[in-house]
């Protein structure tokens, strides 16, 4: 091979490598609407912790609204773990990114 046809091909490859190449396509995050928003947990009665304790409506309407928010902790944590899992696979496909960017700064 001659020293002319050695130096269009390594032109014709130095040429053709990146084109070749698949460009890095950053990801997107899950999107803020997506995220679960916590139950507020029912405010403890100041009667709770006096010495007397609370009158009996007050320590029912409490233990009532102690169970209503365990029932929405129930249903809201499957929503944050499938939040969970969406942001770690971002995050993931940021560091793909961040290495596919790297990888195509080398010569």
């Amino acid at each position: 091979m001659t020293t002319r046809r050695r130096a269009a091909l390594g032109l014709i490859g130095l040429l053709a490598g990146p084109a070749l190449a698949a460009p890095c396509m950053p990801p997107a995050p899950p999107p803020a609407e997506a995220r679960p928003t916590a139950p507020k947990r029912p405010e403890k009665p100041a009667c709770l912790d006096a010495k007397g304790g609370c009158p009996g409506w007050e320590a029912y309407s409490f233990n009532d609204a102690v169970k209503a928010y365990n029932a929405q902790v129930q249903t809201y944590r499957p929503l944050a773990e499938a939040y969970l899992q969406k942001l770690n696979a971002y995050v993931k496909a940021a560091s793909d990114y961040a290495q596919c960017e790297a990888k195509a700064l080398q010569p």
